[in-house]
């Protein structure tokens, strides 16, 4: 899943990010509010983490803008200000939480994944190509009713070509997906998560689900023909 956060403290903004993308997120920051507006208009993302006290545009606006364009992204809103009339204003204007600084990184982590259950009516549903299971709540894969434990990114790239099972997902797509719009390290890091896969969903079970597409990417197939 992709999220946005939209933070003017660049060491907070740093933190939450890299222990977001240590969950498994894909993970977009911007430091000022019309830069957040910017990409939140233009992408696509799960949840939006917005502060309030922004400069250029303050996270009321920013909030207001996108829920009078229609737009419904779940919104947990983070400011250092207190006080029953600042989190109704936030509220009234579109927000869906609240969290006042300082927080736990726990209690965090915690509103993020009830915001998305709530967008997802619960839960997401879990996630079946022939024998392979994903559940994105329980982040758990099964193959063969065998439990396979992976990392955070080893399951988000494997959540990704799950969700696109059968069709054709370039390396361009897969660090879209996964990693953030901001990557500009080596693109052959996906051929590493991608053979990683491969032993642990495949090789053990005779298994040749994940196919190269050459020239063109990767595709998750439900058959996966056995290895000879």
């Amino acid at each position: 899943m992709r999220l946005l956060i939209v933070e003017d403290e660049r060491r907070l903004a740093a933190a939450l990010s890299r222990g977001l993308a240590a969950e498994g997120f894909a993970v977009d920051v911007a430091h000022d509010g019309v830069n957040g507006l910017h990409l939140a208009r233009e992408g696509r993302y799960d949840l939006i983490v917005l502060d309030i006290m922004l400069p250029g545009l303050n996270g009321y606006r920013v909030c207001a803008q996108l829920r009078g364009a229609g737009d419904d992204t779940p919104i947990l809103m983070l400011t250092a200000k207190d006080g029953e009339y600042d989190e109704a204003e936030g509220l009234d204007t579109g927000a869906d939480d609240y969290l006042t600084k300082p927080f736990s990184y726990v209690v965090l982590q915690a509103r993020i994944r009830a915001l998305l259950r709530r967008r997802t009516r619960g839960g997401a549903p879990t996630l079946r190509v022939g024998d392979l299971t994903v559940d994105p709540d329980a982040r758990r894969v099964d193959r063969a009713g065998t439990e396979v434990p992976l990392t955070a990114k080893e399951f988000a790239v494997l959540e990704h070509l799950v969700r696109h099972a059968g069709q054709v997902v370039s390396k361009a797509d897969i660090l879209a997906g996964v990693w953030d719009f901001a990557y500009d390290g080596d693109p052959n890091i996906v051929e590493v998560y991608i053979s990683a896969l491969r032993r642990k969903i495949d090789v053990p079970f005779g298994r040749r689900s994940i196919t190269t597409v050459r020239g063109a990417g990767y595709r998750l197939e439900a058959g996966g023909g056995r290895h000879d």
